[in-house]
């Protein structure tokens, strides 16, 4: 079986597309970047995601797809806002509360229901709720990260791991490798902004 899927695999390294594979690394070094708090993360994250507009669109993942125009803006928008500072001239990691995130989820499942309603009815999308749910926990996330609130990680972790199975499903093994790489860079990302939330109460913002 693992013979099998070193096969399948190398098959689909020698078919995968330039495209892909600069989305690839430009989409890896956005995390290092958002690791490290670096804003040159928001530049990876731009191109990137205008690559892989046209990536997922022709794997048939319309909302994917849709959700790559989104992180192009939210690339300028988290440039903006890492920009600007606190009171005392930083710009701090900030955590949100379990209740907070508790009403974004319901959110995301009423969004992802609506989605899935239009998506499988007038579209041959592939797997329209899932791919709807992985598209608007994702915009939320991205909304987090822009903020910098701690939480985005663990919304993330979730995210990728489905995401992951998703592109395995439609052959983008290359892309299932990349997410697969993020699961491990999830854990080392909660781990250095936990470092840097404040010692007095948390940021709420």
């Amino acid at each position: 079986m693992i013979h099998a899927l070193l096969v399948q695999l190398a098959g689909a390294w020698a078919t995968t597309s330039w495209t892909e594979i600069l989305a690839v690394v430009l989409a890896l070094a956005y995390v290092l970047l958002a690791i490290r708090q670096s804003i040159a993360c928001w530049i990876a994250a731009f191109v990137s995601s205008c690559l892989y507009v046209w990536v997922f669109f022709g794997a048939r993942l319309y909302m994917d797809s849709a959700l790559q125009v989104f992180y192009a803006v939210m690339a300028v928008y988290g440039f903006w806002q890492w920009h600007t500072v606190d009171k005392d001239g930083a710009h701090h990691v900030r955590r949100w509360s379990l209740a907070r995130n508790a009403l974004a989820a319901a959110g995301i499942l009423v969004l992802s229901v609506v989605n899935w309603y239009f998506l499988s009815r007038y579209t041959p999308a592939a797997f329209p709720f899932v791919d709807s749910m992985v598209t608007w926990a994702a915009v939320f996330a991205t909304f987090l990260v822009a903020r910098k609130v701690y939480e985005n990680w663990h919304w993330w972790l979730i995210i990728d791991a489905v995401s992951a199975c998703l592109y395995f499903a439609k052959g983008l093994y290359l892309t299932v490798l990349l997410f697969a790489l993020y699961l491990a860079l999830i854990v080392i990302g909660m781990r250095e902004w936990r470092r840097s939330l404040p010692l007095a109460p948390a940021h709420v913002t």
